[in-house]
């Protein structure tokens, strides 16, 4: 059994990671780190976990967090990078959710961050935690930068597409929605259930901080820069994210992409390519680390749309950390992570 670590465990992702390890096999959770709510029982702020979480928070301390295992940073941008390296060095294997370490070029990430990078020369040891793409570099990794919420749903979408060079990547287009908890558990006037409810609107559409990422996914993939149109959208719901996404054929219009997407995902446990003509659902997907895909050419045409649909606080954040953790001390890669999608 491993020990672990949680550095912000009072967000939506971090109070999420706290109900996925409740009930893994061979994980402790020893620290749970929160600056507001230090020395107060974890179970006393969610009482969800009553029974499962016998711990306080803490205030952040290298010292402590030093005698896990691995830690998990649930944390605002730019925390994680403050503490990662003094944990790689006493031998702490480090998963940050994010997004600290996600991007390769340091100039980049400071113009999308809007602040200086405090460790720059771990980036390039940092494994970009996409199970689907990443898996056996995820097996050596200290350091893991878990992918985002977006760029999970719209790269699991395009993947088979660009890997077999079906369709243009120079246009391809991402239109994705997004329930308000991506927009975190602290106070916003824009995420105010008055302000969502009844309401539906695109936001960030000149650039997200997502577009990088998704961008140097995609161009890994394709082995060549990409081309991309990222438009987020913040829908009255809670949980989940849906991803419809658009490509142009480069070749064959008649190739069998039901096929192709079956034999891409048919060893991926979660990931589920549904049948032809059925269309996902987010709510198939609530609370599970599953997405769920579809695959078509409406009309015959020469556009490929592929539906993706994750749940944004597993698949897009915490239950992904738990299937990368799983990777790197060898568990069963499903290990805490079998659960059914809640339905209603």
């Amino acid at each position: 059994m491993i020990q672990a670590g949680i550095v912000g465990g009072t967000g939506y992702t971090g109070v999420e990671l706290l109900r996925i390890l409740a009930l893994h096999d061979e994980v402790e959770v020893k620290v749970v780190t929160s600056r507001s709510d230090a020395g107060l029982r974890v179970d006393a702020s969610y009482p969800n976990l009553r029974g499962y979480i016998d711990v306080c928070f803490s205030q952040p301390d290298v010292k402590a967090l030093s005698q896990c295992d691995v830690v998990f940073f649930a944390t605002p941008n730019g925390t994680a990078m403050l503490m990662a390296e003094q944990l790689l060095v006493a031998g702490v294997k480090v998963i940050d959710l994010s997004a600290d370490f996600r991007l390769t070029d340091v100039q980049e990430w400071s113009k999308w961050y809007g602040m200086e990078h405090a460790c720059p020369d771990l980036i390039a040891e940092a494994v970009y935690g996409l199970p689907e793409l990443n898996r056996e570099q995820i097996r050596e990794a200290n350091l893991i930068a878990c992918a985002g919420c977006y760029p999970t749903a719209t790269q699991l979408g395009f993947l088979p597409l660009i890997e077999q060079g079906l369709v243009n990547s120079d246009s391809l287009i991402a239109d994705v929605k997004s329930g308000v908890s991506g927009a975190g558990r602290g106070a916003k006037v824009s995420a105010l259930m008055s302000e969502t409810g009844e309401s539906f609107k695109a936001y960030a559409a000149q650039g997200h901080r997502h577009l990088p990422e998704i961008r140097q996914g995609l161009s890994k993939i394709a082995q060549q820069q990409v081309g991309l149109t990222f438009v987020p959208h913040l829908v009255p719901m809670i949980r989940g994210i849906h991803a419809t996404l658009y490509a142009q054929f480069s070749g064959d219009a008649s190739m069998n992409l039901q096929a192709l997407y079956e034999e891409r995902y048919k060893n991926e446990a979660f990931v589920s390519v549904l049948p032809e003509g059925v269309h996902p659902d987010t709510r198939n997907v609530k609370g599970s680390n599953h997405c769920q895909i579809s695959v078509l050419v409406p009309q015959g045409g020469n556009t490929v749309v592929v539906l993706s649909v994750i749940d944004n606080l597993v698949k897009g954040a915490a239950g992904q950390a738990v299937q990368n953790m799983n990777l790197m001390f060898g568990f069963n890669e499903q290990l805490g992570l079998r659960t059914v999608a809640l339905y209603p």
